[in-house]
């Protein structure tokens, strides 16, 4: 399972860690010599190295120390090939994506094997292309069937491909075959971290193993607090009837309900996904998450919800009454300016409180609060 990086929590140097002893001067000041000289190479070549932070000169230190420490870890060759190629696959990712900072996305699952005849396909086309229209970029598995429907509806210049080599898929589709957003993969840890580092909202359609383990994994993650909360809308095709075909409410009743039965999920962990009666209503349900809601962070132990538009002080105070059980100390505060160690969105309201860091159903309830309530005067 990946952790989604979306929190913002710091990272740790290896000196950092408990019973390692850190590098000598020598090495240290070779290691400042090179990512100085590094980053003015690339600079003087018209590189992105000209925006870089001193934080960030200091990560790649970091893990250019964490390199080397595999000299003497008893590494052997093939933990170092598969270290190395996921470093630079997922480099390769963030690079391929920085192109589209500040356009949200959306991951579009489901099955490889689903023909273009079926409602399914139809749907998840429809979707797409809604979404698109919204301005919203898709993200698929870059493969057929649902896949290739995710693509067809956006077209391919909003559409990213992260595609997978299987020995029995190796091919993208034929929408972003070819394109610069194609990005190819050998290790499904880092693809899935790809998806979801990326996305702005989930849409899984009917499939298999793989499906499933897409839709597990995105639930699991925003569960436990590794990724930041989204949508996660469950689409179909329609029956002969229009309606549904009932593929997701079996899955609800059969699996997660038997899961809550048992104890092993929480009520409120049925909040992290919502079933689209049809494309249009899976749209709806991703646009009314972002109705007030911008995006949110950790800043220690404190929760930071950032807002299009502020809240009442009647409003703030509704969420207090019916949320305090997230609170562990303190209660929830509007800002109408950054708190300290924030450096981004810094011209939006923010709503904060010091989180018991559980019940992250809990979480998307309090979202959900918040985009439902009327724009009412703040002063």
């Amino acid at each position: 399972m990946t952790n989604h990086p979306k929190h913002g929590e710091d990272a740790h140097g290896d000196d950092d860690e408990p019973g390692t002893k850190p590098f000598g001067p020598e090495v240290a000041a070779l290691i400042d010599r090179l990512v100085g000289a590094a980053g003015e190479e690339i600079r003087q070549a018209g590189g992105t190295h000209r925006h870089a932070s001193g934080r960030r000169n200091s990560l790649v230190e970091d893990m250019v120390r964490t390199s080397l420490r595999l000299l003497g870890d008893g590494t052997d060759l093939g933990q170092a090939k598969i270290m190395e190629r996921a470093m630079r696959e997922m480099r390769n990712a963030y690079k391929v994506f920085n192109g589209w900072k500040g356009v949200r996305k959306i991951s579009i699952f489901g099955s490889a094997r689903t023909p273009e005849d079926h409602p399914d396909y139809a749907a998840a086309r429809e979707f797409g292309r809604l979404m698109a229209a919204e301005s919203w970029m898709a993200i698929t598995g870059a493969g057929m069937g649902i896949m290739k429907a995710g693509h067809e509806g956006p077209t391919r210049q909003s559409s990213f491909g992260l595609s997978i080599r299987l020995p029995f898929e190796t091919n993208a589709n034929d929408i972003i075959k070819g394109d610069a957003k194609l990005i190819d993969f050998k290790y499904f840890f880092t693809r899935k971290l790809m998806f979801l580092a990326h996305s702005d909202a989930v849409a899984c359609f009917p499939g298999g193993f793989g499906t499933m383990d897409e839709i597990f994994e995105t639930l699991t993650l925003i569960q436990t607090g590794k990724s930041h909360p989204m949508p996660v809308v469950l689409v179909e095709g329609a029956g002969p009837d229009g309606h549904p075909k009932g593929f997701w409410k079996r899955w609800e009743t059969g699996v997660v309900h038997n899961l809550v039965e048992a104890g092993w999920i929480s009520p409120e962990d049925t909040s992290l996904y919502e079933i689209a009666s049809s494309p249009a209503d899976a749209v709806d349900r991703v646009l009314r998450f972002y109705r007030r809601y911008h995006s949110s962070r950790y800043i220690g132990d404190t929760y930071v919800v950032r807002v299009k538009r502020a809240l009442s002080a009647r409003q703030v105070e509704q969420l207090n009454d019916e949320f305090s059980h997230l609170v562990k100390s303190g209660s929830v505060d509007q800002h109408l300016q950054p708190l300290e160690g924030e450096d981004d969105h810094v011209h939006l309201p923010r709503v904060a409180f010091h989180h018991t860091k559980r019940g992250f159903g809990h979480i998307r309830r309090f979202i959900d609060r918040m985009n439902e309530m009327p724009d009412e005067a703040t002063a």
